[in-house]
């Protein structure tokens, strides 16, 4: 099948009243397509719609001290994040001991995990010296770009 066939097969499903089609060609070309059905909206006349209009509340957000003390806490640590999309391994090999666990010493430039990406073991270097305070990913859990691995103090 050329082109030009599929293209007026295309055109002729559009056309039609056919929601749903599958062809299979001895040549073992097989082509399926399905029409996206358009959502029905009933109209409603303009006089029975009506406009009420409330007044707006103020609501003022009061801070406790349990959230000035988060903010501090969330300030006095250093975030490591993912550079990258992948899955993360905290350690170099499944019957290896991690990295790091919480409590360990870092550097700058240490290790702390490794982030897959696309077959290609990409070594995560620590960015700060400090006590590792807590690990936010499970081995072999997904991450996302921003996605903070450790919190260092």
């Amino acid at each position: 099948m050329n082109y030009d066939e599929i293209k007026k097969l295309i055109d002729d499903m559009g056309d039609s009243k056919i929601d749903e089609l599958s062809i299979e060609f001895p040549d073992g070309v097989k082509i399926s397509m399905k029409k996206d059905k358009a959502p029905i909206v009933n109209a409603v006349p303009q006089e029975t719609v009506q406009y009420i209009s409330v007044p707006e509340k103020k609501v003022e957000k009061t801070e406790t001290v349990e959230d000035s003390k988060k903010e501090e806490k969330e300030e006095e640590y250093k975030i490591v994040k993912s550079p990258m999309v992948g899955t993360f391994y905290s350690k170099s090999s499944p019957d290896a001991k991690p990295y790091v666990e919480v409590g360990s010493n870092v550097k700058k430039g240490d290790i702390l995990c490794i982030v897959e990406a696309m077959k290609l073991m990409n070594e995560i270097e620590s960015e700060y010296d400090g006590e590792i305070v807590e690990v936010c990913v499970n081995d072999g859990d997904m991450v996302d770009f921003g996605k903070p691995l450790f919190k260092i103090k």
